[in-house]
């Protein structure tokens, strides 16, 4: 029996992983406590989400366990032992902002719940494929000291700076800089999936994601830029921009995209590897250049406006190089660019706000 356990199983992209898998798995085990509605409100509870799922794929099957809780955790691993073939580890606490509130709450969720689903793979199932959805902040503030240069809506690096002229690889340093606490935890949960991999011999693949986005996204002011400004074009809701004049720039990877990187890293793991994961120089965008997109697909206007202070740690420019991953799966490539992306968005949103 092939099994697969989805942690964040009714956010983004655990959503989009249930989606992928449901035909190519016997069974898929989703763990979700909705916890994204305590960090950021009920506008962005992922329940809507969680009933959809088990309204349309049967082999799935529902988990209302906080990761933290290993004992909870360990009925489900010694139940499914060496039947379960792949984990895939999405949930998280994932604003930089809200860390700060909360930082026991922080740490516990990405560090500590993170260990305890390496722990029991380990334990229960040590030939399973483990991927982790790390993030960009593990590099801190280190982007914004490349040589950047100011254009008419967004910055770009400076192109006499050849290095890092399809994005920033996985070379960057995450030591000696401004990450977050929110960076600072997933640095943490980053290190000790590396670390089983390479200690213990056991598949698990880091995917530091640069913005995720999709259809399915709950997307709130503190997380997920792009669904959160396309609801507010659709409701005509305001929307604030923080900092870097509006032009500061993320490349953005669709969660089927992401999904399917997975795949492919599932196919053939490896022990400890990391991977930037984005939209690289093929999808990315500014805020300002965002918003003029949102418009042309709502036919509305953005009501927003600027504070001039940014996020503590926020990137002014990143965008992902993934020459690594598609090096070592060149089969792998996006199927969708920013646009198809906004207006799958839309068409999914609109009836739902």
């Amino acid at each position: 029996m092939n099994i697969a356990i989805i942690t964040g199983s009714a956010g983004l992209i655990g959503s989009e992983s249930v989606s992928f898998l449901s035909p190519k798995m016997d069974l898929i085990i989703g763990i979700d406590n909705n916890q994204r509605a305590y960090f950021f409100g009920k506008e962005a509870s992922t329940e809507w989400n969680k009933n959809r799922i088990e309204a349309n794929y049967t082999n799935y099957e529902h988990h209302n366990i906080d990761i933290r809780n290993y004992n909870d955790l360990k009925i489900i691993f010694e139940k499914y032992n060496k039947d379960i073939k792949l984990i895939i580890h999405t949930a998280a606490q994932p604003s930089h902002d809200w860390a700060a509130r909360e930082p026991l709450t922080d740490f516990t969720i990405n560090a500590n719940g993170t260990l305890n689903l390496l722990e029991l793979t380990r334990l229960f199932a040590e030939k399973a494929v483990f991927i982790f959805t790390s993030t960009n902040k593990v590099y801190g503030d280190t982007p914004n000291f490349l040589p950047l240069v100011e254009l008419e809506n967004r910055w770009e690096l400076d192109e006499n700076h050849a290095y890092f002229k399809e994005g920033i690889d996985e070379n960057m340093s995450i030591d000696q800089s401004k990450h977050s606490l929110f960076g600072a935890s997933k640095v943490a949960a980053d290190i000790l999936v590396q670390e089983y991999g390479k200690y213990f011999n056991m598949n698990t693949g880091v995917f530091r994601g640069g913005c995720l986005t999709g259809p399915q996204h709950s997307g709130a002011q503190l997380h997920g830029f792009l669904a959160y400004l396309m609801k507010c074009a659709i409701t005509k809701n305001h929307y604030t921009i923080f900092g870097y004049k509006g032009k500061q720039v993320r490349d953005n990877i669709h969660s089927w995209d992401l999904v399917n990187m997975f795949w492919h890293f599932y196919q053939n793991p490896k022990q400890g590897e990391v991977y930037n994961a984005g939209g690289g120089r093929f999808a990315n965008c500014s805020m300002k250049e965002a918003i003029i997109l949102c418009e042309d697909i709502t036919g509305n206007k953005v009501d927003y406006s600027y504070s001039q202070d940014n996020r503590i740690g926020d990137h002014i420019w990143y965008i992902s190089d993934l020459s690594k991953f598609k090096t070592h799966y060149p089969e792998w490539n996006w199927k969708y660019d920013l646009k198809a992306t906004l207006v799958e968005m839309y068409e999914n949103m609109k009836n739902r706000v």
